[in-house]
């Protein structure tokens, strides 16, 4: 009978444990709508808090939950856009500007490899030895 009560102590610490996983899963996926300026979990928006630990422990998939909160205030609700639409813009500028600095930055460090030497104008100017010789003792 004490094998009973543990595995079942157990069992309801693992899936309490899930529950607060989800719960902060989902809190981090969404924006805090009292003034958008972070996630639920960041930001501590307590209605939204308790509604998301109320839909868990009736037993809501993150999907149902997401999709609660999307109905009731839109897409902007979401922490990380919705890849579709205008919104993969926001997916795919970010690579692109890095593809292209990568580019920028390779075509750069080959040019400053591939520089010609620089001539000597003053080869034509006759005893420049002897003129730099004594600018040397000068200094």
């Amino acid at each position: 009978m004490k094998k009973f009560y543990l595995i079942t102590l157990f069992t309801t610490f693992l899936y309490a444990n899930n529950q607060e996983e989800l719960i902060m899963d989902i809190e981090n996926s969404l924006m805090a709508v009292c003034c958008w300026s972070g996630t639920v979990f960041d930001h501590g928006n307590s209605d939204m808090e308790t509604t998301i630990a109320t839909m868990v422990q009736s037993g809501n998939t993150k999907s149902q939950i997401m999709d609660h909160f999307v109905n009731q205030y839109g897409e902007r609700v979401l922490a990380i856009p919705v890849m579709s639409g205008f919104n993969l813009l926001a997916w795919i500028t970010p690579i692109i500007i890095g593809i292209i600095g990568i580019i920028i930055w390779y075509r750069y460090l080959n040019m400053s490899s591939n520089r010609i030497p620089i001539k000597n104008e003053y080869d034509d100017i006759p005893n420049i030895d002897q003129i730099e010789q004594e600018l040397k003792e000068i200094e």
